[in-house]
């Protein structure tokens, strides 16, 4: 009578314990440090770039000529009096800013390599300076396959990720590549490439630059038939560089996503090349992304003003002293002394991230740094080695280890796959022709 007594006292007080149990919060992981969350992140979505030019400098300095070529080290590489000096006015810098090496420390498993040519250059000329372009990435390519892979997909670029190796993607970086024909645009879809920036730093026959007087309202009919052709092949449209009249007109015309590939948000720097929230507002409904880059003029406001004003102090300084390029340059060095240069720095880009999430969305934002391309003195980014700094910067500012994994990569793969099934779906419709030009 005892025993049972007591089995039914003990059977009573597991209850009351399972019971508190249940009630009693459960512990609480311990919450994971900004670094701890950037590190998660990038195991899980490496770093996709939009935008880097080792092409040229490839062309600017070795003229495509890889012997004697060290892609794992570039620190020290050799400056070809090509290189644009007075890009610099400090001087233009020595070494390269992305190498292999470097691509592991910033933990960079996808890169749209841009194949850009002067948008100088005789439409005809063009078009074989950037066949040349594309030669030399799938060279390069083909000479560090441990550590590059040629990619014209999605699929390809998650093959890639699964074995450890950078996923090399084409992107044209000006519609003066394709002189003016559908038919080319076609053939360097074949070649590999997958977006194009519609315009660079010059208007080109049927789309106008930010950077240059309008000349067309935006888009010609051909430039819109462009737009189209791209879309239908599952080529990338690429806004960066093009005028906000341009923005909107593609916009317009687009049926699948379009990409910034290396912009910011004129809410934070208004530089044209930048991105209005008019623009932003639509990038938004058509699913695209604006990939923020690190082109110091761009990301600071401060910079792109003093810039303006130095420009115009050289401009008065050669008017009064026509005679006396010396006594210019010491005008000149007396208003910089009384001007000191703001400095660009890895928090504004953060803020460019931050303007274009709170806008339009977690969804619509990824990285384009325009390395060895003029993305040169920005504090706190000096190389390709420098992206994880920056995901700890948003990691700072709040940004989960998800956002984080959208802002490094998930975004443009998103993108990128959406071109894909938008071209899948319309690869029984007819190409678009135009008469050629001669």
């Amino acid at each position: 009578m005892k025993s049972r007594h007591l089995a039914r006292l003990s059977t009573s007080l597991l209850a009351v314990c399972a019971t508190v149990a249940l009630a009693a919060p459960a512990l609480a992981a311990p919450a994971m440090t900004p670094e701890q969350t950037v590190a998660a992140a990038l195991k899980e979505a490496p770093v996709w770039d939009g935008h880097n030019d080792v092409p040229e400098q490839l062309r600017d300095r070795r003229k495509d000529v890889l012997a004697g070529f060290d892609f794992h080290d570039t620190v020290n590489e050799p400056l070809s009096d090509r290189r644009m000096a007075a890009f610099f006015p400090a001087g233009p810098p020595t070494g390269m800013q992305t190498d292999l090496a470097r691509m592991k420390q910033g933990h960079i498993g996808a890169q749209f390599w841009s194949v850009y040519v002067s948008a100088s250059l005789p439409e005809p000329q063009a078009v074989q300076a950037t066949m040349e372009q594309i030669d030399v990435v799938k060279r390069l390519v083909a000479q560090y396959p441990n550590d590059l892979v040629l990619a014209t997909s999605s699929a390809d670029v998650e093959k890639a990720w699964k074995t450890g190796k950078v996923a090399s993607l084409i992107g044209m970086e000006g519609g003066h590549s394709i002189g003016n024909s559908l038919g080319v645009l076609r053939q360097f879809y074949a070649l590999g490439a997958r977006y194009m920036t519609l315009s660079h730093f010059k208007n080109n026959a049927w789309a106008d630059s930010a950077t240059d007087a309008p000349e067309h309202n935006g888009l010609t009919p051909f430039g819109k038939d462009v737009v189209r052709e791209m879309q239908r092949l599952g080529i990338l449209v690429d806004l960066s560089h093009v005028s906000q009249k341009t923005m909107l007109d593609a916009l317009e015309v687009a049926k699948a996503p379009i990409i910034f590939s290396h912009s910011g948000a004129q809410g934070v720097s208004g530089h044209p090349r930048n991105v209005s929230d008019e623009v932003l507002d639509k990038v938004k409904a058509n699913g695209g992304i604006v990939m923020c880059n690190f082109y110091p003029t761009y990301v600071s406001d401060a910079l792109y003003k003093w810039s303006a004003a130095r420009a115009g102090q050289q401009a008065e300084q050669k008017a009064l002293h026509p005679d006396r390029p010396d006594l210019a340059k010491t005008g000149l060095d007396a208003w910089e002394k009384a001007n000191p240069k703001p400095m660009a720095t890895i928090q504004q880009v953060a803020d460019h991230i931050d303007y274009v999430v709170k806008r339009i969305g977690i969804d619509h934002v990824g990285v384009g740094g325009d390395f060895d391309g003029g993305s040169i003195g920005l504090q706190g980014m000096p190389d390709v080695s420098a992206y994880p700094a920056l995901l700890l910067e948003l990691a700072k500012r709040g940004y989960t280890k998800l956002d984080l994994e959208k802002v490094a990569s998930l975004n443009t793969l998103r993108v990128l796959k959406a071109s894909e099934v938008y071209a899948a779906a319309h690869k029984d419709d007819k190409p678009i022709e135009s008469p050629t030009s001669f």
